[in-house]
């Protein structure tokens, strides 16, 4: 079997994936997926709480993502799969695995899409207040569900010129930072080290909450290995992005995390209630500071609608094709899993209007659930490395084009820390309920996929 197989199709008309997707959107999808949202907004929270010390829960938590993906990587460059971690959990621990992992995500993908909606709507609800959150919303929903009904290199055009926007805000942000501690911006004195003066103000407890928050901004990372599937040369893009992976989580997490608490204070209200970008911009003094940021912001936000609407189609579409779900929902019209995609983005909007009808019980309670999913999808990956990479090496030792490094002790390291942030999660009070209610999504899931995988084997 060639490096480059990818997956026949479940429908029946015999039409496949195609291969729309070019190395340059690859690159740049790989470039701007770890740049989010939740690292613009949310890491304002962390930095509250763990002050100088969210450098080192960046730092930790990033290699717990490097290894991640590296593991990723290994698997689907000798795999390419637009299942991705869903289709390598199946092939190395049963079908039961691929059920569970793969329509875990496929919840949390299009329940984000709903949320990064609403996030974005406020934004532009902000700029124009006449306007209902609503309307705004479904413009999003109608844009990228069309974006992805169309052939799939509209969506890497898409994502191509959202991180390039975001990758240039963000490398603009940090020649910035760097020039104002040097004493070289003009119109700007250095803080030095003035702010870094108390290293942990809130003790070991600050670190914990910064560490858990910032393992939870690391999510999206996986979508290029879905979008590899659909490269010219799957296992050429995989490694490429994977080999990356680690300057970048480098740069732009931990290097925008050193540069904000160099710049600003820790205990800055404005840290939290506008993000810490825009307080660090103020501190520089750029004009129009929190309207450029709530720009960038918006972008990142769209960006992430369009790239989980694609990457929960995709994962829907394998699902169906291993059987692993209803044939309808995986049938290929163009090259593209369009019933998939109107499926997602429907379920999408379904989280919006809950957001709206049911935001004290039924939502809380869909949030609280996937609030760990990306946890359970690493375990899968980490599990199904470990039981893969002894098979290729024992029958098809060509296909290792991507190698996890200092196997198989670095994919155990990565197992323990998977199992220190789950501890970490039970102690803190806010993170209990969704570890156990992702516990339990998890559970039903994997029963469900098991009583399947029987009465297949029974038939």
């Amino acid at each position: 079997m060639p490096l480059t197989t990818v997956e026949t199709p479940a429908d029946t008309d015999g039409v496949s994936l195609s291969h729309g997707l070019k190395q340059r959107h690859l690159s740049m999808i790989a470039l701007g997926g770890v740049i989010g949202a939740g690292l613009f907004v949310g890491s304002g929270a962390g930095i509250a709480a763990a002050g100088p010390s969210i450098v080192i829960a960046y730092a930790l938590s990033g290699l717990l993502v490097m290894l991640v993906m590296r593991m990723l990587g290994e698997m689907s460059a000798a795999y390419p799969s637009s299942g991705s971690f869903s289709s390598h959990a199946e092939r190395a621990i049963g079908p039961w695995a691929g059920f569970t992992a793969g329509w875990a995500f496929w919840v949390l993908l299009c329940t984000a899409v709903g949320l990064e909606g609403i996030g974005a709507a406020q934004i532009v609800h902000g700029w124009l207040p006449g306007t209902p959150e609503w309307a705004w919303v479904a413009l999003f929903m109608v844009v990228f569900c069309g974006t992805n009904l169309a052939a799939v290199k509209n969506f890497g055009e898409f994502e191509f010129w959202f991180a390039a926007l975001k990758v240039g805000a963000i490398t603009l942000f940090l020649v910035l930072g760097v020039l104002a501690l040097a004493g070289v911006l003009p119109g700007t004195d250095s803080p030095g080290g003035s702010n870094l003066t108390e290293l942990l103000p809130n003790g070991g407890e600050g670190l914990v909450i910064g560490l858990l928050a910032s393992v939870f901004a690391y999510g999206g990372l996986e979508t290029v290995t879905i979008a590899a599937a659909e490269s010219q040369d799957p296992v050429r893009g995989v490694a490429r992005a994977v080999r990356t992976a680690m300057w970048r989580i480098a740069v732009f997490y931990v290097g925008s995390m050193a540069v904000i608490v160099a710049l600003v204070p820790w205990d800055d209200p404005q840290v939290v209630e506008n993000g810490p970008y825009v307080a660090a911009l103020d501190r520089l003094g750029i004009p129009g500071a929190g309207q450029l940021m709530n720009v960038v912001v918006l972008v990142a936000l769209l960006s992430a609608m369009n790239a989980n609407v694609y990457g929960a189609s995709r994962i829907g579409y394998s699902l169906v094709e291993r059987g692993q779900g209803p044939k309808w929902l995986g049938r290929v019209s163009g090259g593209v899993p369009r019933v998939a995609v109107l499926a997602s983005s429907v379920f999408g909007f379904l989280c919006v209007l809950l957001s709206y009808w049911r935001p004290d019980d039924v939502f809380a309670w869909l949030l609280n659930m996937i609030g760990a999913v990306i946890l359970v999808v690493w375990i899968f990956i980490a599990v199904s490395q470990l039981r893969l990479r002894r098979r290729l090496e024992r029958e098809t030792p060509e296909r290792l084009a991507v190698r996890m490094w200092a196997f198989p002790w670095l994919t155990w390291v990565a197992l323990a820390g998977m199992a220190t942030v789950f501890v970490l999660m039970a102690r803190e009070p806010d993170t209990r309920v969704q570890l156990y209610s992702t516990g339990a999504m998890t559970l039903a899931l994997a029963a469900v996929g098991y009583a399947r995988q029987r009465a297949r084997a029974r038939r």
